[in-house]
């Protein structure tokens, strides 16, 4: 094991024990400089080991992330029945801003006979579900690849979203729950959620019932009401109706009719 790595298995012990870690108190605690730990923060990060805010600090990702090739077979019959559900609101003529994450690449295989559409989206298995696909413009949003979501983001997203608009935007969440939102391990996809909810008339929240009352990562993004969480009959009741009574519409589709 180089260096490099003994130094950032400790950091994520230490981090493990204490919940958060300071860039320059590891910087002191490793005899390194502050840019040697942002470089180990920045590696820690894109495996999911570690949450980075801004400013520095870093929150622990409280169990490990999951890539979105482990994730492409969870809960399969219950991400096609939600993805049906949510094509099946699209009309031609509109134009739509897709997340990364296996439910909504199922929601851009649905699509893919659709005509006169405009898709952008941030997610690397959108893009290509709907290479081929004559009757959609498509348009992907670049900036920085967070390679364990096949996703990009950053400024350079953000940047591009900011001079966009569309009728409806389809996220995807890695838990969500009645008061913070949705759950993610990075605190810049979170951001880059808010903007995406932020630029659509119409959110949806597309996420399987074993996603709903987590709480996995500590990176929240909060979205502005009136937002609709699409899920399947495999959620409980009590946390359904703790989201309707906040305000959020949910939908419930048969997960065994896909």
């Amino acid at each position: 094991m180089t260096p490099s790595e003994t130094r950032r298995e400790e950091i994520v012990r230490l981090a493990t024990t204490a919940g958060t870690a300071n860039v320059e108190d590891l910087a002191i605690h490793f005899r390194v400089t502050a840019s040697t730990i942002r470089r180990d923060l920045a590696a820690l990060n894109a495996q999911g080991k570690l949450a980075r805010t801004y400013g520095g600090a870093l929150g622990l990702v409280a169990h490990p992330e999951a890539s979105l090739r482990e994730r492409m077979g969870e809960a399969y019959e219950e991400k096609r029945a939600i993805a049906r559900w949510a094509a099946a609101r699209v009309q031609p003529g509109e134009s739509l801003l897709l997340d990364a994450g296996s439910t909504v690449a199922a929601v851009a295989h649905e699509l893919r006979s659709a005509r006169d559409l405009r898709v952008a989206t941030v997610g690397l298995t959108v893009l290509q579900e709907l290479a081929d696909a004559k009757g959609i413009q498509v348009e992907c949003l670049g900036g920085r690849l967070r390679r364990l979501s096949q996703s990009f983001l950053g400024s350079l997203t953000e940047a591009a979203l900011e001079r966009m608009t569309f009728d409806r935007v389809f996220l995807s969440a890695d838990a969500v729950t009645p008061g913070n939102g949705i759950c993610e391990a990075d605190l810049e996809q979170t951001r880059l959620k808010e903007l995406m909810a932020r630029r659509a008339e119409k959110i949806y929240v597309l996420a399987h019932g074993a996603k709903l009352g987590k709480s996995p990562f500590h990176a929240w993004a909060r979205l502005p009401l009136p937002w609709n969480l699409v899920t399947d009959n495999s959620a409980s009741e009590d946390i359904v109706d703790a989201f309707v009574a906040e305000g959020v519409t949910v939908v419930v589709v048969d997960g065994l009719s896909a």
